[in-house]
């Protein structure tokens, strides 16, 4: 096994961006779930079916869980993101194309850390407006939140494929 160059990678605007909107949408999945904690009923939906309907109940504490589960997969892909060397290419990365290919890389990464956050807010809010007796979503939360981490795999995969 070759080993992938290392080089030093600088933020563009744009993933400074991508990293600020991270950290804003993480802060704000914490700020929605404990303040829906004081005001959620001591039982809460914890699971849905297909058609968005919920079908498993539990503590009110579940809510809490849900932005503690974001941060550690945010703050482990935010870690991963500083060693693109060592992520898995489906091509020789040479020094000619590594600063690219890396860019996309850790670009992508970016974009997961949000959508899995967002896909954690989703659920938070999900879980009150099931409370509230409301839909959100109904059958389109599972194709939102595949669209949401799938979308953005197969549009950067295509880009790195395209600048090989």
């Amino acid at each position: 096994m070759s080993e992938n160059p290392q080089i030093n990678l600088s933020l563009s605007p744009y993933d400074k961006l991508l990293e600020v909107l991270g950290w804003l949408a993480l802060l704000t999945t914490w700020i929605f779930s404990i303040y829906q904690y004081f005001f959620l009923p001591d039982e809460i939906p914890i699971h849905f079916s297909l058609n968005g309907d919920p079908d498993n109940f539990g503590s009110k504490g579940f809510i809490l869980s849900l932005p503690v589960i974001a941060s550690i997969l945010f703050l482990g892909l935010t870690t991963l993101n500083n060693y693109p060397h060592l992520f898995n290419y489906p091509y020789e990365i040479t020094k000619e194309n590594a600063e690219v290919q890396y860019t996309l890389a850790t670009r992508l990464i970016r974009m997961l850390k949000i959508s899995i956050v967002v896909i954690f807010l989703i659920l938070a809010v999900k879980v009150r407006a099931s409370v509230d007796g409301f839909t959100l979503l109904g059958p389109f939360l599972m194709p939102v939140i595949l669209g949401l981490i799938f979308i953005p795999i197969v549009y950067f995969l295509v880009k790195m494929l395209k600048s090989q």
